[in-house]
């Protein structure tokens, strides 16, 4: 499941209209932030999160694994074709016309959430880091074009926060993860366990499950410091919804700490009034830390060398 996403839409509202009303009901975290964004890109940000919700709820909603790939594939083909027959995908493209954004990124997102139809067992770090590019650094690609990003400087820096976000979404998710046949820890941290044995941990693995969900979140960190350093490509509003947006992601991270890194039984939540707090301390930051302002700054190559051609 992509980072943005995370609820379910109706398929046969109309985009234009809904998707700030998808983004208020199932995207809390994003909503709190767009309030900070320019009315335009605040509009534009919903409808991508609308159809990255529409793609998951396709994986997610279909009577078959093969109804899904199906579905999916039909996403897919309409991103190429420049036609689509389902309002959400007809609002990215009409979004892909109005910003010039490239919809190679579209596809792959469609691809990453198609991989998650089969059992996911996640054999080592770099696996970890393909699959969180394709569900959600795809993501901070499109929102580059979606906030009027030109300066190609600022892709790397927006795959990483993409990145770290959905590595918080994993860290949360172990045991719902679990109870759906997907295991991404990779193997080479937790050994080649079942999701069944992660559902239902005995006290050794879950010292392991603690272990490698600590290990989890202080890579994120890594992802989520180097998208903070590339703020500075951005339009100073969106400088402060994003950051707002991290810092409300970095604190489910916190949650999880708080709770022993224990998230096979329970899944972390930050509630409306934290949510708030964060960001206010967010905008707190961005009037306080110069380098929040600062275009100079070099992504650093190792963090997507897993990537290979898409870092």
């Amino acid at each position: 499941m992509s980072a943005m996403a995370a609820g379910r839409i109706n398929p046969r509202s109309n985009a234009r209209n809904d998707a700030r009303d998808v983004l208020r009901c199932h995207g809390r975290t994003f909503f709190v932030a767009s309030h900070l964004l320019a009315r335009v890109h605040a509009s534009r940000a919903a409808t991508l999160y609308a159809f990255c919700r529409h793609v998951d709820d396709l994986a997610d909603d279909a009577p078959d694994a093969q109804a899904a790939r199906c579905a999916l594939a039909a996403v897919s083909r309409a991103l190429i074709d420049g036609r689509a027959n389902d309002p959400w995908t007809a609002a990215l493209l009409a979004l892909q016309a109005q910003t010039g954004m490239l919809l190679a990124p579209a596809r792959a997102l469609v691809a990453g959430v198609a991989s998650d139809l089969d059992p996911v067992r996640i054999a080592d770090e770099e696996q970890l880091l393909r699959y969180a590019f394709g569900v959600a650094g795809t993501v901070g690609l499109m929102m580059c074009a979606v906030l009027d990003v030109r300066d190609p400087r600022a892709a790397p820096f927006a795959i990483d926060l993409g990145i770290a976000m959905q590595l918080t979404n994993i860290a949360r998710d172990v045991g719902d993860d679990a109870r759906m046949d997907r295991r991404y820890l990779p193997a080479t941290w937790v050994g080649d366990i079942a999701p069944t044995a992660i559902a239902a941990p005995d006290a050794a693995l879950q010292a392991v499950l603690r272990a490698a969900t600590r290990r989890l979140l202080a890579l994120a960190e890594r992802y989520y410091a180097s998208g903070e350093a590339g703020l500075g490509f951005l339009p100073v509003r969106a400088r402060v919804a994003i950051l707002a947006a991290a810092r409300m992601y970095r604190a489910i991270g916190g949650r999880i700490a708080a709770a022993d890194y224990r998230s096979w039984d329970r899944r972390a939540v930050l509630g409306s009034a934290a949510k708030t707090g964060h960001a206010a301390l967010a905008l707190a930051s961005f009037a306080c830390l110069p380098r929040l302002h600062r275009r100079d700054a070099i992504h650093d190559t190792s963090l997507q060398r897993a990537l290979g051609a898409h870092g």
